[in-house]
């Protein structure tokens, strides 16, 4: 059967790759699959269909019997509604100075979630319980935002990873002052193919309420997903969606896509490719003089310090952001489309500029 005829063009060399973002990739094979299997014939709105029904089972087999997932649009609105879920109009979050609910959401945590981060800079983007207890105080003082949410992120901002051990601790630590534990898993497919561990080993096997799963970065058109893990803890997170602009009418083609990437092994393959392509760029680049990885290259992102002029110069050819650019820090992504060659590639240009 020949393909439909569309008056759309392509606008782009389908073989440019970069460094940018895993956001920047296309979506999996499988997954645009799932998406045309999940077209045509009428299926009931508003997550009522079939798909978003059998993404409970799929979600409940990683994350456990009490698992619930409410699909929504995109990361920013997971961590939001999630939030919302397990804070008062006077709660706070606690979570790292760089985490990306406090440096890459806009404010919409505290504008749209009405919340009140309480930040604690981190040398590796990691929280531990004496860090949480900088900001854990003042539960009875109504001039201070009540701590009420420890939030951590899975693989971190800066591409370090929490052993099972370590979000067990901060777990215990939080519950033991009463408050619950979310965890940000945008990227949570590449810390379980790193650690290579199942992904309950750090969500409800270590004592996590909620978190927020990542679809996008990991071979996804669009769409993530709030977990609940502990429903004691979390309130009104279908109001809450809806409230927040994260309800889908056409939820089927959210929920497919998740089920295509959990139902087997989809999501393991994808962030096990990323992971050794940053490994493989990693390995390239420690062997360029005068070039320094800053963090553990523990995840998909590859932290470095170059002179600020080789990397504007390579930012004509590849393209990638400064993280900090008055340091001359950059950061490097790999994604489940790059190939050897793209790191190849990209390595040889690095040498030949430093060169210069």
């Amino acid at each position: 059967m020949n393909p439909p005829k569309t008056d759309a063009r392509r606008h782009h060399d389908p073989d440019v790759r970069g460094f940018a973002s895993d956001n920047y990739a296309g979506a999996h094979p499988e997954v645009l699959a799932a998406l045309d299997l999940a077209n045509g014939g009428h299926q009931v709105a508003y997550g009522e269909d079939a798909y978003t029904d059998n993404l409970q089972q799929i979600v409940r087999g990683h994350f456990g019997a009490t698992a619930e997932a409410f699909p929504v649009f995109n990361g920013t609105g997971a961590n939001v509604v999630a939030l919302q879920a397990v804070t008062d109009r006077w709660g706070a979050v606690i979570c790292a100075e760089s985490a990306h609910i406090n440096v890459d959401e806009c404010g919409a945590p505290e504008r749209v979630g009405g919340l009140k981060l309480l930040t604690v800079p981190t040398p590796d983007g990691k929280l531990t319980p004496e860090l949480i207890d900088r900001q854990a105080y003042g539960w009875d003082d109504e001039h201070r935002a009540m701590p009420q949410v420890v939030s951590i992120t899975q693989s971190t901002e800066l591409g370090t990873l929490y052993t099972p051990a370590e979000i067990r601790a901060i777990c215990e630590h939080a519950h033991a002052h009463g408050m619950t534990v979310h965890l940000d898993g945008s990227r949570i497919a590449n810390a379980a193919a790193s650690l290579d561990v199942p992904m309950r080993t750090f969500t409800n096997a270590a004592g996590v309420d909620l978190l927020s799963l990542g679809g996008t970065k990991n071979g996804a058109v669009f769409g993530e997903a709030v977990v609940v893990i502990n429903p004691d803890a979390v309130r009104h997170m279908k109001h809450l969606r809806k409230l927040s602009m994260q309800l889908a009418s056409k939820m089927r083609f959210v929920s497919v896509q998740l089920e295509a990437l959990l139902a087997k092994d989809l999501w393991l393959r994808n962030a096990r490719h990323s992971n050794e392509m940053a490994q493989r760029l990693a390995e390239g680049v420690r062997a360029v003089h005068g070039v320094e990885i800053l963090h553990p290259v523990q995840a998909n992102a590859v932290f470095a310090q170059l002179p600020h002029d080789v990397a504007e110069r390579l930012q004509k050819k590849f393209r990638f952001y400064f993280w900090d650019e008055a340091a001359g820090v950059v950061r490097w992504m790999c994604s489940f489309d790059t190939r050897e060659d793209d790191v190849d590639t990209f390595v040889a240009a690095l040498k030949e500029e430093m060169a210069r």
